[in-house]
């Protein structure tokens, strides 16, 4: 028998034949709904492919734990090695050799996410190589690739691979969101009583006092407990899988978020920014969460004044 192809993957081959018998018929309205058929189709071509880079590069990294630092980049605690730029290098080589209209931004591009929306792309893959490089370099089993996908600046693919639990986390807007090909939602936690709620500490001072505020009101809320993992993709991927209820950090990057923001929404969960506002690629100060609990939490941190960085006094 054939093999199954993931759900991730699963194009509606007898919807596309019966749309191009009809193309003599066609009104406005009937094309702008070819034009939507024909971005899924690219959808999943992108998400194939995401999927196979992010297996092909989560084998290196699995083989590299405990690399050597090659050098810090912003201060002592932000971390590079060889093998982030391995990566990168890697993933981005496979992007350009089948999507080479694709624009490629990576976390060791060099590039801010404006740049690369400056360029206009049709697609934006927005990558880090290793999320959890701190933890890659301790030889702690806890990092994973995340990739995602932008088509005209709004979500279309997400792929996190875990290459140390072999989970591979997809998404495809409109389609749900898989882990290894089954399934997965968010967790049903209704108070924040019952949440798991992960955070994570960004090495740079403005960020120190909202973080010890944002712990102390969550603890104080109270939630079930508290954990920091130290890789926001995990993070967000775990949320979407309904292991933790919810992940908030004050500031990231758009290849931090990019991915897990689509897995999470596919889920059923809800991701906004710290001051409320729904999600978008510029998106820095984030709570992830599995929608019911969202409110609450929210509401606690911004009543502790935790919506981002803190001015330098």
């Amino acid at each position: 028998a054939m093999p199954s192809r993931a759900p991730c993957t699963k194009t509606n081959t007898r919807h596309a034949r019966a749309t191009s018998q009809r193309t003599a018929r066609w009104t406005s309205g009937a094309k702008k709904a070819a034009a939507a058929q024909a971005v899924s189709s690219s959808d999943a071509d992108v998400l194939r492919l995401a999927e196979e880079i992010s297996r092909e590069a989560g084998e290196l990294i699995k083989r590299k734990l405990g690399a050597d630092i090659v050098k810090t980049k912003a201060n002592a605690r932000d971390l590079l090695t060889e093998v982030d730029t391995e990566v990168q290098d890697l993933l981005e080589t496979r992007v350009r050799e089948r999507f080479p209209d694709h624009y490629f931004l990576g976390e060791e591009s060099g590039i801010s996410l404006d740049e690369a929306l400056d360029h206009s792309p049709e697609w934006l893959w927005i990558v880090d190589p290793i999320d959890g490089t701190t933890n890659f370099v301790h030889g702690i089993p806890m990092c994973a690739v995340s990739v995602g996908v932008a088509h005209r600046e709004e979500l279309a693919v997400g792929v996190i691979h875990d290459p140390f639990r072999d989970e591979l986390f997809c998404a495809r807007r409109g389609h749900g969101c898989f882990r290894n090909g089954t399934a997965v939602h968010v967790g049903a936690e209704a108070t924040p009583m019952e949440a798991v709620v992960c955070t994570g500490y960004a090495p740079i001072a403005e960020a120190t006092e909202p973080f010890l505020r944002g712990i102390a009101a969550l603890a104080r809320l109270p939630v079930r407990t508290l954990r920091m993992l130290g890789s926001a993709a995990v993070m967000f991927a775990w949320v979407a899988d309904g292991r933790i209820t919810a992940y908030a950090e004050v500031d990231l990057n758009a290849w931090d978020i990019a991915a897990g923001a689509l897995l999470i929404q596919e889920a059923g969960g809800k991701i906004t920014d710290l001051d409320g506002t729904p999600y978008t690629l510029r998106t820095r100060a984030v709570l992830a969460s599995n929608g019911a609990t969202h409110d609450s939490l929210l509401t606690a941190l911004q009543d502790a004044k935790v919506e981002g960085l803190e001015s330098k006094k």
